[in-house]
């Protein structure tokens, strides 16, 4: 079915993706996509290095006037993802473009993602000149949960290190750590709170700003607290003044300023909504970048994150305000924090009538400590200046914002993608809130990218709503 609406409708479809949801997935990601190791060459008693990157396979290719070797590893299983039962392997080949022999050992450590270490090998190879060899290494079989895999190649002339993660039996990760017995009370109370809020939504046509066959409107709100929020919507021209269109609602990254968002597909709204503190929505909270992931977290009352989600039910609000929007037919979309907003909305909206959510932040926030640098980081340093404040202690706090908590109150069709290198939000995280899903869901994998989702994903995405809202 995907695909028959794929070929009707791909061009008018892929334009709005390519020019506004991409910006929403890739903007929202790459604001802490990380950098991999780099392979170290030696040669004439110098080291040499060329930047490798999570994005590709061939991650050891190294060339100067001498030669080169490749070296490229592949999961036995495509995506990266083996059964308890099954056999783990990675095909290796080697490709020696030196004119003189190479001899040394191709090793493999395998770790947690907590890097503990539960597995290492190694084995002999020798390649002649311009030679190339293939090796499978096989590897002990693991629980469930994902693994790193350090595979290392020590050569006369050449070392590499090649980094990946696979996973075993993913759909069987249940987090340790129970969500809090009033989780569901305490956001029943913050809703209420927000519904006493006048809106008071205010619309400003901007039509110097209309391009691409689209209207643009600013829009403006009351939220959580009094606070002034701020978004945009375009809006397709057309004469029928009866037409209904269905919603994308993009949800921004950390820190990051959505405008608007355009395309020439005559079907769809695009709304998009800076939350407090970010973009044009800082009248009262203007934090450095680093401090506003932690703003507010000593009182899980005052937490900044409490008021964003709220933003976002406010903004559905504004949505169903709207005749001329579909309020039947709308999904919610976002990456990294948009992807953790987008799941907490459609846990507490269940006006929502479907979630895409790339690499969402804060899953299973408990387990973070010890895989992640961020923000644990920015989390201690809050600590410091904050006597009487423990890790402990914000991180109970925290488990009210926990994406997986939210996860389990979902009632819609729900889309996630995430890649395995990600050092911001760990594979088995975000599998925690994966699996507390309980509706309809389809995860996306991406082995050999951190913080960020391909292409693939935003295409599948777009078939999956247009086939969902019927627009053929």
């Amino acid at each position: 079915m995907f695909i028959a609406v794929l070929s009707k409708s791909f061009f008018r479809y892929n334009k709005v993706w390519g020019t506004a949801l991409l910006f929403v997935c890739f903007i929202s990601l790459s604001a802490f996509a990380g950098k991999t190791g780099m392979p170290v060459h030696k040669a004439a008693g110098k080291l040499k290095k060329s930047v490798a990157t999570s994005a590709r396979v061939n991650v050891g290719k190294v060339a100067d006037d001498d030669g080169e070797v490749v070296i490229n590893a592949v999961p036995g299983n495509k995506d990266a993802i083996f059964s308890a039962n099954s056999p783990i392997s990675y095909h290796v080949s080697l490709d020696n473009r030196y004119n003189s022999k190479q001899s040394g050992t191709l090793s493999y450590k395998i770790f947690t993602l907590a890097d503990k270490q539960v597995s290492e090998r190694s084995v002999n190879v020798n390649l002649g000149k311009k030679s190339s060899k293939s090796v499978t290494l096989n590897i002990p079989r693991q629980s469930a949960g994902f693994y790193k895999i350090h595979i290392m190649l020590n050569l006369t002339e050449y070392d590499d290190t090649v980094r990946r993660v696979f996973g075993v039996d993913p759909t069987q990760i249940r987090s340790e750590h129970d969500k809090p017995a009033d989780f569901d009370s305490f956001w029943n109370k913050t809703l209420e709170e927000l519904a006493v809020v006048e809106p008071n939504f205010k619309v400003t046509e901007l039509p110097d700003s209309s391009r691409d066959n689209r209207r643009v409107y600013a829009i403006e709100m009351k939220s959580l607290g009094d606070l002034t929020i701020r978004g945009w919507m375009t809006l397709p021209k057309t004469k029928n003044k009866r037409k209904k269109f269905p919603v994308l609602l993009g949800l921004p990254g950390y820190q990051v300023n959505l405008n608007p968002m355009f395309g020439t597909d005559e079907d769809l709204a695009i709304v998009v909504l800076n939350v407090r503190g970010q973009g044009n929505s800082r009248d009262r909270i203007r934090t450095l970048r680093d401090d506003y992931i932690f703003t507010g977290l000593e009182d899980k009352n005052r937490y900044v994150m409490r008021g964003a989600i709220m933003d976002c039910v406010r903004m559905v609000d504004f949505i169903f305000s709207r005749e001329e929007l579909d309020h039947d037919n709308i999904m919610v979309s976002g990456g990294s924090m948009g992807g953790f907003l987008s799941i907490a909305t459609a846990g507490l909206d269940h006006r929502i009538k479907l979630c895409s959510a790339q690499n969402p932040i804060l899953c299973d926030v408990k387990a973070l400590p010890g895989k992640v640098v961020w923000p644990l980081r920015d989390f201690s340093r809050f600590i410091r200046i904050n006597r009487g404040l423990t890790m402990e202690k914000l991180l109970d706090n925290l488990s009210y914002f926990d994406t997986k908590n939210f996860a389990t109150n979902i009632k819609c069709p729900t889309l996630m993608g995430i890649g395995l290198l990600d050092h911001l939000a760990p594979a088995d995280n975000e599998y925690t809130a994966f699996n507390n899903i309980p509706v309809k869901k389809h995860m996306i994998l991406f082995p050999e990218l951190g913080h960020e989702v391909a292409l693939y994903y935003k295409e599948y995405e777009g078939r999956w709503m247009r086939d969902t809202f019927a627009l053929f």
